[in-house]
């Protein structure tokens, strides 16, 4: 075999060895594990070659001609088409890397030649992203964001959402781009960072990185509602206050550059009179970046008002489960009215609906949530005016409850008590065994008795919504003698010694009556005799079935 390759490279020699242009291509890429085909651009002769022969980086790897040869290493791992001297390389390797090199004779031709340059990667796997904080404050913080990879020839590139990332005066890219140091952070590097990595066979991308950027107060603007030159005196004013803040801006409110006790996005001013007109302005403080901004002033005149708004409910009494309307009516031309409860907006729902222009609000079937102060602002273009109306819903009793021993010595003290939710509050009615006891939500007994055991029932009721609901409870008054014993263990001496003992009656039953039979005394006295057995057999089980339930 070795003289087959010398044989095949004199022939080259004397031949005078011309490399064909454009044989192989000049690169070729491969991930590890793949199959590589180095296809040459010949097209198949009309006679096959007469010898064809590949080397990687200078060593001979297989060769076909009277003699073929592959080397011993590349068995099973590489096949040579022919027809057009091309070759199959499979499950490629890292250190298949290399120039490969193929030289074909063919019937009166020059030896053709061609090269190729094979380059064997590790795919791209395990993009991870990493920052040194995702807390910021704008202009105050810097970030770095750190990229790994596994794989081989990578090459890294940093995105800010779907665009690149490039070095600027605040923008840095170090290690060959793995690292991306970002200083003075404004609220637009939020992100989300991604690192996308790549090599010639495959590419990856990392989870996204958002930071949270603390920034602002800025474009602080002030609203007045309803926004109109004149205000109607008695009528209701909003002002909202508003700020580019992150966190949410706190703020404060002044009237004519005096500091308000008022706080917060939202100042109301109820029943305005002429007093309350003037220059109203807000301050926003961030308080992680620690700035403050103020907004322009904005004027309030006050005019004469419309009154006599009210609300109205469909019933002083309303009742958990039952349907309500409030309706809100006032004197003077309407053009809007508005719902609130408790000083917010009012959100309407299957069960909460407007109609009539929202001039009645209607509750379809009322819970004890909807308990509150409602609130109806009435509006034309020259006034306003607001009623209110606080709803109580009456609801229960519900969740009764009682709170006491189960197990008792006797000539101890009692206490049990019993309560409910319910508005207004219930009554309460103690009842033992089925007999009434007592009539408020506390019971006591002092020197309590075995003959106190039983099962207490505490029932509850609500005078307005007429509903009632009961709770029970187990009291057992137990003698404290037992010589230490569980209750289930004194339950099972007795139940056994009693089950024995009623065995004992059933079978002098049965015994009595064998005597009887054999005697056979007149049917009248035998008559009565089993009458009185089967009696005494009769109280005795009964006095078994009395005990287990006390115990």
């Amino acid at each position: 075999m070795e003289t087959t390759v010398i044989h095949f490279i004199i022939l080259g020699a004397i031949a005078g060895l011309t490399k064909g242009v454009g044989v192989l291509p000049d690169v070729l890429n491969a991930a590890v594990g793949e199959t590589v085909m180095f296809t040459t651009t010949l097209t198949p002769p009309e006679k096959p070659f007469l010898s064809v022969g590949w080397t990687f980086d200078g060593k001979n790897i297989i060769t076909f001609n009277d003699k073929n040869f592959t080397a011993p290493e590349y068995e099973g791992r590489i096949t040579l088409f022919m027809s057009t001297a091309s070759l199959e390389l499979r499950n490629v390797a890292l250190n298949d890397s290399g120039v490969y090199r193929v030289s074909i004779f063919s019937s009166g031709e020059q030896q053709k030649t061609g090269e190729t340059r094979l380059y064997v990667d590790v795919p791209v796997s395990n993009v991870i992203a990493t920052a040194s904080s995702t807390d910021l404050v704008e202009f105050n913080s810097s970030v770095r964001l750190s990229c790994s990879s596994s794989g081989t020839s990578l090459s890294f590139l940093w995105l800010n959402g779907n665009s690149e990332v490039t070095a600027s005066d605040r923008v840095q890219l170090t290690d060959g781009g793995t690292n991306l140091t970002i200083a003075n952070v404004t609220r637009y590097d939020q992100g989300p960072f991604k690192c996308h990595v790549s090599n010639p066979v495959s590419d990856g991308t990392s989870d996204p990185i958002t930071f949270s950027i603390s920034y602002g107060p800025d474009n602080v603007n002030l609203t007045i509602s309803p926004s109109k030159e004149y205000h109607a005196e008695g009528s209701n004013i909003d002002l909202m206050c508003s700020a580019d803040s992150k966190p949410a801006a706190q703020f404060k409110w002044l009237l004519n550059g005096v500091l308000l006790s008022d706080t917060g996005p939202e100042l109301r001013v109820m029943n305005i009179q002429m007093s309350h007109s003037g220059n109203y302005s807000c301050q926003a403080f961030n308080s992680k970046t620690l700035r403050y901004e103020s907004a322009p002033p904005a004027t309030i005149s006050v005019l004469k008002i419309i009154s006599g708004a009210s609300v109205k409910p469909s019933t002083n009494v309303p009742i958990e489960g039952n349907s309500v309307n409030l309706t809100c009516d006032t004197a003077g031309s309407v053009f809007t009215r508005k719902w609130r409860k408790g000083g917010s907006d009012l959100s309407v729902s299957e069960n909460i609906i407007l109609y009539d222009e929202n001039r009645v609000l209607s509750f379809k079937s009322l819970n004890k949530k909807d308990s509150g102060e409602y609130s109806c602002t009435v509006s034309n273009p020259l006034s306003s005016d607001e009623a209110k109306y606080s709803m109580e819903v009456n609801y229960g009793p519900e969740n009764v409850q009682i709170t006491g021993p189960s197990e008792i010595n006797p000539n101890e003290n009692l206490t049990l008590t019993c309560s409910a939710e319910s508005r207004p509050l219930a009554t309460y009615t103690w009842i033992l065994n089925g007999i009434k006891i007592h009539n408020s939500a506390v019971f006591t007994r002092d020197n309590i008795q075995p003959s106190d055991s039983g099962i207490y029932t505490c029932e509850a009721m609500n005078d307005v919504t007429g509903r009632k609901l009961s709770a029970v409870h187990e009291l057992s008054v137990t003698d404290g003698t037992s010589g230490g014993l569980s209750p289930g263990a004194i339950a099972g001496i007795v139940i056994s010694v009693l089950v024995v003992v009623s065995a004992a009656a059933v079978g002098g039953y049965f015994i009595y009556k064998n005597e009887i039979k054999n005697k056979a005394p007149p049917p009248s006295d035998n008559k009565d005799k089993e009458e009185q057995v089967y009696e005494n057999t009769s109280a005795v089980y009964e006095n078994t079935s009395m005990v287990y339930e006390n115990i």
